[in-house]
């Protein structure tokens, strides 16, 4: 019986005689074999294009059908989107610049100054409306319908999705908002909310809501009215995520004892953060952007004659661009910036807080 040592020598010898050592050549003339050695370097081989694993890619050879199909598409964005965006930025940076003709007169950076009332404008005098009711009005609108209209759309999408009879005449019903027209839907809010109205008439008040209220009071209707007008897509998107749970996580969570409410905050919450976070970024976009409502409720931006009560960031845009275009292309980039800025922020809490 061979030792463990004996054994261990005859296999370290075994595979030293497979792996034999690589000669070390260097350069010269060898006596013994009578030869000259030459060391040169090895040429790279020229792999072939578009090879994968040995075998043609064809995929990647197709790459200019691909570049043809999306060309109409790249077009229409450079056009629509890239080119307004560059130009935009380039016109906040002229002064007096000439929305008819394209003439100005020269670079500055006093078109912020104005629209923040640093410096006085052209005509002289010191703008105040975009500071003192466009900021604050359009960042009320955002803080204040879009965390309230997103609860609700929630909330009713639940209440939707555990509705067995009339589920889909009750989801119709309940987006119809979405596709009235805006327009129509603000003449109905101001018939409701008028001195002589409705909401006056439930609750015998005497409250001035549209015409000659105050601002806080207008920012009443305005805000139903938004909430009102952006329900509809929410819970079309929130139904959808809740018919792509699986029902296993309800079942267990019914055989524990959970209750409604526990069940909604810590399944069905969790699970539709996806959607949750898709809604939240896409309804702080549209509120930075709100202007369809300011003209639906109060025709203007003021609820009375002469005053800028509800005014916003967008609407100071549409009202300068013609008159003053520097100073409208100046509140452009600034609310570039702001919903720039926010949708980066969301964007970061969504890698920890949204499960896919």
């Amino acid at each position: 019986m061979e030792q463990p040592k004996l054994r261990e020598q005859k296999s370290m010898t075994a595979v030293n005689d497979f792996f034999e050592e690589r000669p070390s050549y260097q350069e010269g003339y060898v006596e013994k074999t009578n030869t000259v050695i030459r060391l040169v370097k090895p040429e790279k081989k020229k792999r072939k294009a578009y090879k994968v694993s040995g075998i043609d890619d064809v995929a990647s050879r197709n790459n200019w059908k691909a570049w043809l199909y999306l060309g109409p598409v790249l077009i229409l964005l450079v056009v629509f989107l890239l080119y307004p965006l560059i130009n935009t930025i380039f016109i906040s940076f002229l002064d007096n610049y000439s929305y008819i003709d394209g003439s100005f007169d020269g670079v500055t950076l006093d078109n912020f100054g104005v629209i923040f009332g640093l410096t006085e404008g052209g005509g002289g005098g010191i703008e105040r409306n975009f500071v003192n009711y466009a900021i604050p009005n359009t960042f009320i609108i955002v803080f204040l319908t879009v965390p309230l209209s997103t609860l609700i759309a929630l909330l009713i999408s639940v209440a939707l999705n555990s509705i067995k009879w009339f589920q889909k005449f009750l989801q119709t019903v309940f987006f119809l908002p979405y596709v009235t027209n805006a327009i129509a839907i603000g003449m109905v809010f101001s018939v409701m909310f008028d001195q002589n109205g409705v909401i006056n008439f439930i609750f015998n008040s005497d409250i001035q809501w549209i015409n000659g209220a105050d601002r806080w009071t207008a920012m009443v209707p305005l805000c139903f009215y938004i909430i009102w007008s952006s329900i509809p897509f929410k819970i079309l998107v929130f139904l959808s995520g809740l018919q792509g749970i699986d029902k296993q996580y309800y079942d267990a969570a019914k055989v524990d004892g959970s209750s409604h409410s526990k069940i909604l905050w810590r399944i069905t919450v969790p699970l539709m953060s996806p959607q949750i976070m898709y809604i939240i970024v896409t309804s702080f976009i549209g509120a930075f952007k709100e202007y369809t409502s300011i003209v639906a409720l109060f025709n203007g931006p003021g609820t009375s004659n002469g005053s800028y009560n509800m005014y916003t960031i967008v609407y100071y845009i549409y009202d300068n661009l013609q008159g003053h275009t520097s100073y409208a292309a100046a509140a452009a980039v600034f609310l570039f910036v702001v919903i720039l800025i926010f949708t980066a922020l969301q964007l970061w809490v969504s890698k920890k807080r949204v499960h896919y």
